[in-house]
């Protein structure tokens, strides 16, 4: 009985394993064939499992369709630059618990995509949450976070805050210390949860508009780092996987499978329709435009952008900030020998 048992429990793994290559490929004739056979050889209700399986295959062909795209039409664009920027910056480890944080615009929703096309080929264990932190969304907007979350099959964990009420009456950068406390909720609930990793949706076009933020608008040139260590939540760690995706891919995916997502859930924006578009215009979106400008000139400014602080030379710049304070040039300029 027990060798009876144990043929079964092989050939059932061996079945599972056969399946999933079977459906990869595209076999549908083995697939069938491999329901017959698995229908001689073990009783009815493991049979019925699979034919049920199937059923519930057909009812999300939608999924298995953005799955495919991430794996083929959009393998060289999403895919290959999601793993490349793991593996180039060491964002996993194995052993990782990442809490991959949703806003429910597109870029989020795409990397838990990824993220859980990553899981299905990981060469070392690790665990993924998916959590959605809701900071006083109108009903309309938590509505359509949870549905797209069920149409993309992506199981998200939502916790609430009160964030929006908290600074909808701060009049100097209400911006800044929202995302602030967003991100510091972000990092609490997932600690709690027993990550010790949240991932953030950044992509590309918000490194290179970052670094031109950072000179135009705050006379400093910094980038936003592809990880970092939390200074406040300590062992917590901050990735953003989606570190060399185009913003274009991102959108050219979306609109391939029709998807809609939150543009600006913001609070204080949906109540303030009477501020002229002028007054209401964010910087980023400024630098977003200059470069598109700049571009028409120089078709590679983007990457130079991106590439520019790869490229410090310290000997080359006035001064530069570390732990220990700032550093003028001056300090070693004596010592240096002609």
């Amino acid at each position: 009985m027990a060798a009876e048992v144990m043929n079964k429990t092989l050939i059932q793994n061996e079945t599972i394993i056969l399946k999933r290559e079977c459906r990869s490929k595209g076999i549908f004739k083995q697939l069938r064939y491999l329901n017959c056979l698995i229908k001689e050889i073990l009783n009815s209700n493991f049979y019925t499992y699979y034919t049920r399986g199937d059923e519930m295959d057909n009812k999300n062909e939608f999924v298995k369709d953005v799955e495919y795209s991430i794996r083929k039409p959009f393998k060289k664009t999403l895919w290959r630059p999601f793993c490349k920027a793991i593996n180039q910056y060491e964002m996993i480890q194995e052993g990782d618990k990442i809490a991959v944080c949703i806003s429910g615009g597109k870029d989020s929703m795409l990397m838990a995509k990824l993220f859980q096309e990553l899981k299905r080929h990981n060469k070392f264990p690790f665990e993924l949450v998916f959590l959605v932190m809701d900071p006083g969304y109108n009903s309309a907007n938590r509505k359509k976070i949870e549905e797209n979350a069920a149409k993309l099959a992506v199981p998200v964990q939502i916790f609430e805050t009160t964030i929006f009420d908290s600074v909808y009456h701060i009049e100097k950068s209400p911006c800044y210390l929202c995302a602030r406390m967003r991100r510091g909720n972000l990092y609490a609930k997932a600690k709690e949860l027993g990550c010790n990793k949240i991932a953030l949706g950044h992509h590309y076009d918000d490194v290179i508009e970052t670094i031109l933020m950072g000179m135009l608008y705050g006379a400093q040139i910094q980038t936003m780092m592809p990880k970092l260590h939390s200074l406040h939540f300590a062992g917590m760690q901050l990735i953003r996987p989606m570190y060399l995706i185009r913003e274009a891919d991102i959108k050219r995916w979306r609109d391939q499978h029709g998807l809609e997502f939150l543009q600006c859930a913001c609070k204080f924006t949906e109540e303030n329709h009477d501020i002229s578009n002028e007054e209401n215009k964010s910087k980023r979106l400024e630098i977003k435009h200059l470069i598109q400008e700049l571009k028409k000139v120089n078709p590679f400014v983007e990457g130079n952008i991106f590439k520019s602080v790869e490229n410090v030379n310290l000997k080359t710049i006035i001064a530069y900030k570390d732990e220990e304070g700032k550093h003028m040039f001056l300090d070693d300029y004596d010592k240096e020998t002609i």
